[in-house]
C-alpha cells in the first residue's frame, strides 16, 4: 500500500565547501564498507523449478501456434541452468529431434560475442573505445561523410548503432558468407548513411561486420581463432562454432521457411566477415555458460575476477550507452499496460519499465532462424530460446516466460543492506529528536547544513510532527537507497514519520540533507 504524506518539510541543502564542525572523539572515523545487495528470498531455485510446467506449455503453445519446425529454451537462475524444454525437429528431413545440445545459429546475438572482444582488447591496452575506427580500418578514411560537421566514426559508435549508417536487415542478413575482401570493397565504393554519426540510433549490421575487421586488425587473429581462444574455451563453449560445416550434422539445427503451408529448407551460409553480426552457432547448454558470465557481473562486490571478461566491463556491456525510445503504450503479453524506455549498449538491447525492472539480452532473426535471450540481473534471472522457422522471434515469448516465473514463484529482486555508516547515522540522529538538542555541536551535520537550515526552523517543524504522531511507539529499520542515502520510519500511536537523510562524500560521511514527512499509518 502506497502512503500519503499529510504534511511534507523539505530541508534543501546545496553542498558548499565551509569549515566543519570538528568530529568529537565519540564519533570516531568510520571504515565505509561497501555493502552489495543480497536476494532475501528462501529456496529462490525451487520457487523457479515449479514455474517449469507452466512455462513449457507457454513455449509449446507459441512453436504451435507458429509453426515452428524446431524450438529449443531454457531458464537459468543465478548461473545454473534450472531446467530446459524443446519441441519438434532440428532437422526435418532427417527427422532430428530438437533439445538442448542442438547447435542453432542464434544471429545477431552473435553481437554481444563481437563487442566482448572488442572490450577484451580494450582491456589489454590494445584499442581505445573513442578510436576513430579508421585507426584500424585505414579504407575507412576514405569515406565520404554526410555533413562537413559529422566527427568521425569511432569503435563506440559501432557498439551503439550511432555510427549513422541505415538500418539493414534485409540487406545484412544476406552477405553472411561475404569475404573480408568484398566487406572492405563495400567501404572503399563509399558507404552512404542514413544519418550523421552519433547523433541517433539506427541498427547496422554493417557496423558490427567492421567491428569484427577490428579485432582481427588489432589482435593479429582471425576473428574465429580469437572468439574460440578468449570467449568460448575460457567458458567451456565446447560445441559453438561459426562454421555450420564444423558442426557435427548429427546436432546441426537446419533452417526452414514457411511457404504454402509447407516449410521450405533455407540453405546454411558460410561463416564470412558479416558473421560477427550474425554467424553464431551454439547449443542451450553452451549458450547457458555465456549468460551465467552476464549475471556473474552482478552485483558489484569485491572479491576473485576471474572470467573472460572483468566484471565491471561486462557491466559497461550491459550499460544504456545510446537512447532508442520511450514506449508509452507498452503492454506486456498479459495485457497490463507499463511504459517501457528502452536503449543500446554495446551488443545488447535494454529495457526499463515502469517498475523498474531492467532486462538485458538481444534477439536474433535470419533466413530461417529466430532467437532471443533476454535476463534480468536484479533477479538472478534469464531465459533464452531458439527456433529454426525465418526470422521465428522469441523476443515477446521471453518476456512473458520471464514476468511469469517472477509471478509464479513470488522472486524478489535483490535488496540493499544499510551500510554501517547509515545506521550510526540513523541512530544518532533519532537521539537529537525532536528538539535537535545539540545538534550544532554534534559533529553529525556537515559544514553546509546550518547554513542552509535554520536550526528554530528544523525544531518548530520536528516538533509539529511528533505532536501530530502521538506517543513513539517503535523506530524502524533504515532502508538504503544507496550506501549513502535512504530513509526510515517512525512508527507512531497517530501517524507516522518518514525520515530521509543523505550523507556527504567526505572520508568520514556527514548528514548533508535532511527531509521528515508526516505520513499516514498503514492499515
Amino acid at each position: 500500500m502506497k502512503t500519503q504524506v499529510s504534511a511534507t518539510f523539505f530541508i534543501l541543502i546545496l553542498v558548499v565547501h565551509y569549515t566543519f564542525t570538528p568530529i568529537p572523539k565519540c564519533a570516531a572515523r568510520d571504515s565505509v564498507t561497501y555493502k552489495p545487495a543480497v536476494f532475501t528470498d528462501p529456496n529462490r531455485a525451487e520457487k523457479v523449478l515449479s514455474t517449469a510446467a507452466a512455462v513449457d506449455n507457454i513455449f509449446k503453445q507459441f512453436g504451435e501456434n507458429r509453426h515452428m519446425p524446431g524450438l529449443v529454451y531454457g531458464v537459468v537462475l543465478d548461473g545454473k541452468l534450472i531446467y530446459s524444454g524443446s519441441f519438434g525437429y532440428a532437422n526435418l528431413e532427417r527427422q532430428i529431434t530438437a533439445d538442448s545440445h542442438s547447435l542453432f545459429r542464434i544471429a545477431s546475438m552473435s553481437k554481444s560475442f563481437t563487442a566482448m572482444a572488442i572490450l577484451q582488447l580494450r582491456d589489454a591496452g590494445k584499442l581505445n573505445l573513442d578510436d576513430p575506427v579508421s585507426k584500424y580500418i585505414p579504407e575507412m578514411k576514405e569515406i565520404t561523410y554526410p555533413t562537413t560537421d559529422s566527427p568521425e566514426i569511432t569503435i563506440r559508435h559501432l557498439l551503439t548503432h550511432g555510427a549513422g549508417f541505415p538500418e539493414d536487415n534485409p540487406w545484412g542478413d544476406r552477405q553472411l558468407a561475404d569475404t573480408d575482401e568484398e566487406l572492405l570493397r563495400i567501404i572503399r565504393e563509399g558507404i552512404t548513411f542514413s544519418n550523421v554519426p552519433g547523433v541517433t540510433y539506427e541498427y547496422s549490421n554493417l557496423g558490427f561486420a567492421i567491428l569484427g575487421q577490428v579485432v582481427q586488425r588489432v589482435s593479429g587473429m582471425d576473428f574465429r581463432e580469437y572468439t574460440r581462444k578468449n570467449i568460448f574455451q575460457p567458458l567451456g563453449m565446447n560445441a559453438t562454432v561459426w562454421e555450420y560445416e564444423n558442426a557435427p550434422e548429427n546436432i546441426l539445427a537446419h533452417g526452414y521457411n514457411r511457404v504454402d503451408d509447407s516449410f521450405v529448407n533455407i540453405p546454411l551460409e558460410h561463416h564470412g566477415a558479416f558473421g560477427a553480426m550474425g554467424g553464431l552457432i551454439t547449443t542451450i547448454d553452451d549458450f547457458t555458460k555465456y549468460v551465467a558470465l552476464h549475471l556473474s557481473a552482478w552485483p558489484p562486490r569485491s572479491g576473485a575476477d576471474t572470467g573472460p571478461l572483468k566484471r565491471s566491463s561486462l557491466r559497461e556491456m550491459h550499460h544504456p550507452w545510446r537512447f532508442i525510445q520511450l514506449n508509452a503504450g507498452f503492454h506486456y503479453p498479459d495485457g497490463r499496460e507499463c511504459p517501457v524506455v528502452s536503449a543500446y549498449a554495446y551488443g545488447l538491447h535494454w529495457m526499463k519499465d515502469c517498475n523498474g525492472r531492467v532486462y538485458i539480452g538481444h534477439s536474433g532473426g535470419l533466413p530461417g532462424f529466430g532467437s532471443n535471450w533476454t535476463m534480468m540481473p536484479g533477479y538472478g534471472l534469464a531465459v533464452m530460446s531458439f527456433d529454426n522457422r525465418t526470422y521465428g522471434s522469441t523476443s515477446g515469448i521471453n518476456i512473458a516466460v520471464l514476468d511469469t516465473i517472477i509471478k509464479m514463484a513470488g522472486l524478489k529482486p535483490r535488496t540493499l543492506p544499510a551500510s554501517d555508516i547509515l545506521k550510526k547515522r540513523k541512530n544518532e540522529l533519532v537521539k537529537i529528536l525532536p528538539d535537535w538538542e545539540g545538534a550544532e555541536s554534534s559533529g553529525l551535520f556537515a559544514g553546509n547544513f546550518f547554513l542552509d537550515n535554520r536550526l528554530q526552523d528544523l525544531v518548530k517543524h520536528s516538533k509539529t510532527l511528533f505532536r501530530e504522531t502521538g506517543r513513539i511507539i517503535s523506530i524502524g529499520p533504515m532502508k538504503p537507497l544507496n550506501q549513502l542515502r535512504g530513509t526510515f520510519i517512525i512508527e507512531g500511536e497517530k501517524k507516522n514519520i518518514e525520515v530521509f537523510f543523505t550523507l556527504t562524500p567526505e572520508k568520514e560521511p556527514r548528514i548533508q540533507q535532511v527531509r521528515m514527512s508526516a505520513v499516514k499509518k498503514m492499515q
